[in-house]
């Protein structure tokens, strides 16, 4: 059993230090790139990277949101609607989605969808050695193919949030309007009255933060690839499971400590 632990504890810290390495000669690339008065990555290939996150992420994450705000909504109602306190709804439901589902939701969705897509397409470029092909040319790899997607990862992700929240918000209010006999004008009401800007802020915060991790881990475990097809198909799973797991554990961290803070 110790010596699992030890395998494990010693993977950890060996992952955890190329995840440091990269980042630090991806912004050392950058920053040459910058110093001479030059473009670090074409601006194409980065709205090209935001147009492939952001809008084409936008139908999935507003259908799950509607159904988990539809979800909450009915079954918190359900609970409530025992107790006399059926009004409450619409405070639970933004305040829940605002600070927690919004983020997290779209978190996942993008670890799923956009996650798995870098690592299998960087996967793909390292097993086919273009990735070496490219730093045979002078053209720093880093800086060029993970910059243009981490970028737009992390700054798409806190829009997509901003969706997920409004969808969730709007599916809840169907539901409770069509269940709960809570008016439309009531639920908007209340749920302009219950918004807080520190709701916003720790959202806000959180969906930043769940970006960058993802497109880190995805852009990562896509230039780890080893072994040909094989290897890439092992490291997309891979990247969905540990990125996955990461915001979760994150987010958790986060509450932690924005409770605390945000009282």
């Amino acid at each position: 059993m110790i010596a699992k632990l030890g395998a494990i504890t010693t993977a950890f810290l060996q992952e955890l230090s190329s995840l440091v390495w990269m980042a630090r000669e991806t912004v050392a690339e950058v920053y040459e790139r910058i110093s001479t008065k030059k473009s670090p990555f074409r601006l194409t290939d980065f709205f090209v990277q935001t147009d492939r996150v952001g809008m084409g992420s936008v139908f999935l994450v507003s259908l799950v949101s509607i159904f988990v705000g539809l979800t909450l909504a009915l079954l918190t109602g359900y609970q409530l609607e025992r107790f006399g306190m059926v009004m409450l709804v619409p405070i639970t439901v933004v305040i829940s989605f605002t600070r927690e589902m919004g983020p997290l939701l779209t978190g996942i969705v993008l670890a799923a969808r956009v996650g798995a897509s870098y690592t299998a397409e960087l996967g793909t470029m390292t097993a086919s050695e273009e990735v070496e092909a490219i730093e045979g040319m002078g053209i720093g790899p880093l800086r060029y193919l993970v910059t243009p997607r981490f970028l737009a990862i992390f700054f798409m992700t806190p829009c997509l949030s901003v969706v997920a929240i409004v969808s969730g918000i709007v599916g809840a209010a169907f539901i409770s309007n069509l269940s709960l006999d809570l008016n439309f004008s009531y639920f908007y009401d209340q749920t302009m009255d219950s918004l807080l800007v520190k709701d916003v802020i720790s959202g806000m915060i959180k969906s930043f933060l769940f970006g960058g991790i993802i497109g880190w881990i995805a852009c990562f475990k896509g230039l780890a690839v080893r072994g040909g097809a094989a290897g890439v198909g092992t490291a997309t799973t891979s990247s969905v499971v540990t990125a996955v797991t990461t915001v979760i554990g994150c987010d958790t961290l986060c509450n932690i400590f924005m409770v605390s803070v945000f009282k």
